[in-house]
């Protein structure tokens, strides 16, 4: 038997986004040699800060939001010496629903009352069913084979009596699933939802999930998680995994790695085209196979001043035609340059993404320009952001779970496979999907490891 080296590592990360990154500090600091893989040339995963080259601005066109309800971010942050600073949010919000321009504070457009009264009906309805799931195992929830056979516009088309509530629920879906409301499990909304505490939790600033941006970008996350590692290779993508009773090997271009114990920490969909020796349980196969990522393209533009705030507008609207539909005041904590942020998900993001890109640029300032006024259609700059066309992500924010998934593959999601480990933010048994959910699964998934390892040594 060859003896392994002294430095050879004991544990083989791949993907260098926060989950990994986080695994990846958490065994370190408990004293195990830890050798992290990267597809990238880059670390940070769906995270991605940018320095635009006319204004100097710093922009992530990636995941950016932290907020105090989430606890394994936040703390994070601390730990690496980093701050947030708030989302400006100070004025009135606009919506365009059905044609209608609507000013307003708070998460509600000023809607007729019979409307109200059928949203409130409708989303307290469904914040009451999403109570009733359990987070970390949405597949045993009371009732999951029924939630999980229909979709989430199946079941807003048969309980919303306005059209007015139907199309703010979508926009919903696609705000916070980049996806359409027919692409969803019912399960899968509702746990999603129950996440974030309700809907207000994934949509609101003040107290919830959207309240504070990273001072630096939120890949700076990532770069110090990096900073801090003995041992990251870049441009390194696994193009096979095998495995026996003494550990795992990891096929790069570079050569083979080998480990006793890996964790995966890449969206389960990369994998399904990565070959496994010996193969994977067929229900962890059949579930890679079916979770797609969410469809979203990330456009800023960059203007002299955040000229909307003239007008007492916050900077951010929601609008049910695309093909932006969510904006955001995207300034720096200084308020100069003003950078506005548009969201094109779910059909949006599709229908553009066979355009040029001068066309894409065209279509979502004009956009801006409903939503912000004229000016918009002037910046000084812009940049977008297709994650659908990033081949390591293959779509943002995260994958979506469509019918029958849960209730038929969910139990195969965090368990291990042999010596084979998974993390991710889409394996989070909190905030699935964000950056807290990251870094909860990379905590979760060390503990997990030191613990295998410790049965290891322990011995029969």
């Amino acid at each position: 038997m060859t003896t392994p080296h002294p430095d050879a590592p004991e544990v083989i990360v791949v993907g260098a986004g926060l989950a990994g990154l986080t695994a990846a500090r958490r065994l370190t600091q408990a004293g195990r040699r830890v050798r992290v893989l990267e597809a990238r040339g880059r670390v940070g995963g769906r995270t991605h800060t940018l320095r635009l080259p006319v204004t100097g601005v710093s922009v992530d066109v990636g995941g950016q939001w932290v907020g105090p309800n989430q606890p394994h971010v936040m703390a994070l942050i601390r730990e690496l010496g980093l701050e947030v600073f708030p989302t400006h949010d100070a004025g009135q919000n606009l919506a365009l629903v059905l044609g209608h321009r609507l000013l307003y504070r708070g998460l509600i457009p000023p809607l007729p009352p019979h409307v109200l009264a059928d949203y409130a009906l409708l989303s307290g309805r469904f914040e009451a069913l999403a109570r009733r799931i359990p987070k970390e195992a949405p597949w045993t929830a009371p009732g999951a084979e029924a939630l999980d056979a229909q979709t989430l516009d199946t079941w807003i088309t048969r309980h919303a009596h306005t059209p007015q509530t139907r199309a703010l629920m979508r926009l919903y879906a696609g705000a916070v699933f980049s996806a359409d409301a027919g692409e969803l499990s019912l399960l899968h909304a509702l746990a999603y939802t129950a996440h974030g505490g309700g809907i207000n939790g994934h949509t609101l600033t003040r107290g919830n999930a959207l309240q504070d941006r990273v001072l630096g970008g939120a890949q700076s996350i990532a770069q110090r998680l990096a900073d801090g590692l003995p041992d990251v290779r870049l441009n390194s993508p696994v193009t096979r995994v095998e495995q026996d009773g003494a550990g795992v090997t990891l096929h790069t271009p570079d050569g083979p790695h080998r480990a006793p114990h890996a964790v995966l920490a890449v969206p389960p969909t990369l994998l399904s085209g990565v070959p496994f020796d010996p193969p994977l349980p067929p229900r962890r196969a059949q579930l890679q196979q079916r979770l797609p990522m969410g469809a979203v393209i990330k456009f800023l533009a960059v203007y002299e001043r955040p000229f909307w705030r003239d007008a007492s507008l916050s900077g951010m609207a929601i609008s049910d035609t695309g093909p932006v539909t969510v904006t955001f005041d995207n300034s720096p904590p200084q308020g100069a340059p003003g950078v506005l942020l548009g969201f094109i998900e779910g059909h949006d993001a599709r229908a553009p993404m066979d355009r040029g890109e001068e066309e894409r640029r065209e279509a979502a300032l004009a956009s801006l320009a409903r939503l912000s006024g004229e000016a918009a259609l002037f910046p000084l700059e812009t940049v977008d952001c297709n994650w659908a066309a990033e081949p390591y992500s293959g779509g943002c924010y995260g994958a979506l779970f469509g019918p029958g998934t849960w209730t038929g593959y969910g139990q195969a999601l965090r368990a291990p496979a042999g010596r084979l480990h998974w993390a991710g933010a889409e394996t989070a048994r909190v905030w699935m999907n964000y950056m807290d959910g990251a870094v909860e699964s990379g905590e979760r998934v060390a503990a997990e490891v030191l613990a295998a390892v410790g049965l290891a040594a322990a011995g029969p």
